[in-house]
């Protein structure tokens, strides 16, 4: 049933996608208060509460636009995206060391990987979606794009790792909560989010250069930018330091375009078995206090 209807919505324009996306972000908000109280609170922690009418109708387009992105023709999609600073992605793919391409839940980042995966040879770490509907739909639409997927387990990170090494490129979203073990706790937006390790991990290991990108909404149904950016803090120090500076670098990159972040994300959430921060990062003692 849901794929007869990603099909027939696929052949909509964008531009009527996308407007239907404004009306289901305004219900979604209305009907469900988990869902409003967390993106109110979220967008608010951040220092974004006047982007708040907007994010709610961004948050629809990126439901509505997902037939386009994953089942519509792929030259139309390619002509509705323009590359913007790509030389960042040349230079970095030049140092044959291969490259991780590090992206927040921001924008249409479904789109990210299809885009770079026509240039260069592209891996990207994969978590099934829990809809058991949506992930035929889902592994479909990325894998006719040509870009190959790793699963969220051990061997997949063996994948990437050996992707790097054969000097190719691969992606990750850092602000995805991982499962205990595979991450630290480390301040986002002032307040402690678990936070995955991996991109620093296996920075370190393979010494490839890091690049920052998302793919920006245009108003009206009129495409998408995706927009390239330089890593440049330094993964230094621990694995709770290195996170911080990864979780930094995707603060700048949310500032880009803040009405498109995925806010209502449960992006604070305590995974099972994941001492609370407090106790992994007590606050220092004052001197003389007992």
């Amino acid at each position: 049933m849901l794929l007869r209807l990603f099909r027939f919505l696929s052949r909509f324009p964008l531009p009527l996608l996308h407007g239907l996306g404004y009306v289901l972000g305004w219900i979604v908000y209305g009907a469900s208060a988990t869902y409003r109280q967390r993106l109110i609170a979220h967008i608010t922690l951040a220092g974004y509460p006047n982007h708040l009418s907007q994010a709610i109708s961004e948050a629809g387009k990126s439901i509505t636009e997902l037939p386009f992105v994953w089942l519509g023709k792929k030259a139309k999609l390619n002509q509705k995206i323009v590359l913007e600073d790509w030389d960042v992605v040349q230079t970095a793919l030049n140092r044959g060391k291969g490259v991780i391409f590090l992206t927040p839940h921001l924008g249409c980042f479904e789109v990210v990987g299809q885009v770079i995966a026509q240039h260069t040879a592209f891996t990207a770490l994969y978590r099934p979606p829990r809809k058991a509907a949506l992930r035929p739909l889902l592994e479909d639409a990325r894998s006719s794009s040509g870009m190959h997927l790793a699963p969220a387990n051990l061997a997949g990170v063996r994948t990437l790792a050996k992707a790097l090494k054969r000097g190719e490129a691969i992606g990750l979203l850092p602000d995805q909560v991982p499962q205990n073990g595979e991450g630290v706790w480390a301040d986002f937006f002032g307040r402690p989010a678990y936070t995955m390790t991996l991109p620093a991990k296996l920075q370190t290991m393979t010494g490839a250069p890091i690049v920052l990108t998302f793919v920006e909404r245009l108003p009206s149904g009129a495409g998408y930018v995706q927009r390239f950016f330089a890593f440049e803090e330094k993964l230094e120090g621990d694995p709770a330091h290195q996170a911080k500076q990864i979780n930094q670098a995707m603060e700048k990159i949310i500032a880009q375009a803040p009405s498109q972040y995925f806010w209502s994300y449960h992006r604070y959430k305590k995974p099972s078995g994941v001492q609370d921060p407090e106790v992994v990062n007590p606050p220092p003692t004052t001197q003389g206090q007992a």
